[in-house]
């Protein structure tokens, strides 16, 4: 096979001409570890409708090489199980385990503010590639990392050995942490969480790091970095956008069925002070997750076309229908939760407040609840408790 070592070379000049890789330790790694190495057996590739799978084996080495640094996300396993050298023609499915772009796993590392003697604790081991990174400046013993699907974890782990790295890689729910090596300096996440774990929190060390996505709408979630503090809390902010396969313990299920049947009956029907379409943006989205945790953000048509958008909570048996008319949107409302509502009055003291970005979030976390806010206004302040529904 063509030796890679100018293509690692190329990739790490990018990064760092993007202003993504600064730290010299890690342009080193970056430029040393084979990313191919971590894509076995292979990779699929989007087709829009489906996946195209290319293998190793099956392609030409300098095309295949092309393919690993790219410097996009690659989709490595589908629905659970599937992977590319299973499968010899394009396929349908849902990605469940990837080899992240390096744009986003070089700049998380570096959001790290890593030493070399940190202790990390990575969620979410995936392919194993940022693994190895880690492992190049911190030595395999300081790094332990977490995958709860076994047969990823098997490759990974296998994949990591080839490159002389026999780090602690454990299989497991991630959101549990692993307290038998703790505590640790940092934590990482590489799948997007619904909220940040206290466990993580707990096994982290005073003035350590944790690193996360957060949110559960995939256009719509946030990079969190809080530091843990002497009294067992963390606070940080959003350091920017993110998105992540969800872990897999906290996989939204996707509204299905008659939803018309669904939303028959509601409790209100009026003009929408807000169009529903800003739930498409990205910083929006985040804060009507803040504002409506459940809630899930449904699109839909009706046989002649006409778009249709929708708010559920299956948990608390709330929705929110939209329909478009000449003046606007029409909102219908039926539970016991007025979901648009909540998501309204947050949209519109946001727009107020001059429509700030996603890094004006703060967010504080604790053993009871997690606490974001913007700002001081006090429609602009969200309290998820552990022990409540919002």
């Amino acid at each position: 096979m063509t030796d890679s070592a100018s293509e690692r070379r190329r990739m790490a000049a990018m990064l760092a001409n993007k202003g993504v890789l600064t730290s010299p330790w890690l342009r080193g790694a970056v430029e040393a570890v084979p990313r191919e190495q971590f894509l076995h057996p292979g990779v699929f590739l989007d087709e829009g409708r489906a996946w195209r799978p290319v293998t190793a084996l099956g392609t030409d080495s300098d095309k295949w090489l092309k393919i690993v640094y790219s410097v996009e996300t690659l989709t490595t396993q589908l629905d659970g199980h599937l992977t590319a050298d299973q499968a010899s023609e394009p396929v349908t499915g849902v990605p469940t385990s990837s080899s992240t772009d390096p744009t986003t796993v070089v700049s998380m590392i570096e959001a790290l503010d890593l030493n070399a003697d940190h202790q990390v604790m990575e969620v979410g081991t995936g392919t194993g590639y940022s693994t190895a990174l880690m492992c190049h400046y911190l030595g395999e013993d300081n790094v332990t990392t977490i995958e709860v699907d076994p047969q990823v974890a098997a490759r990974a782990d296998a994949a990591l050995e080839s490159v002389g790295y026999s780090t602690w890689t454990v299989t497991g729910d991630g959101l549990l942490g692993q307290p038998r090596r703790a505590p640790y300096d940092r934590v990482i996440a590489t799948c997007a969480v619904r909220r940040i774990p206290y466990t993580w929190v707990r096994q982290t060390k005073p003035g350590g790091i944790v690193l996360s996505t957060v949110g559960s709408w995939p256009w719509g979630t946030g990079l969190a970095k809080v530091t843990v503090g002497d009294e067992g809390s963390a606070e940080g902010t959003i350091v920017g956008r993110s998105s992540f396969m969800q872990a897999r313990a906290q996989a939204v299920t996707p509204v299905a069925g008659d939803l018309s049947a669904r939303t028959a009956y509601a409790d209100s029907e009026r003009a929408a002070k807000v169009a529903p379409l800003m739930l498409e943006e990205w910083v929006p989205a985040f804060l009507a997750q803040l504002s409506a945790p459940g809630a899930h953000f449904v699109r839909a048509a009706t046989s002649d076309g006409a778009q249709l958008l929708y708010l559920f909570d299956p948990e608390r048996e709330s929705f929110a229908e939209f329909r478009a008319d000449r003046d606007g949107w029409i909102v219908r409302q039926g539970g016991p939760v007025a979901l648009w509502d909540k998501i309204e009055r947050t949209l519109g003291a946001w727009q107020s407040a001059g429509s700030p970005d996603i890094t004006s979030v703060r967010l504080r976390v604790t053993d009871r609840s997690h606490t974001y806010w913007i700002g001081d206004q006090p429609e602009l302040r969200w309290e998820h408790r552990l022990d409540a529904a919002y």
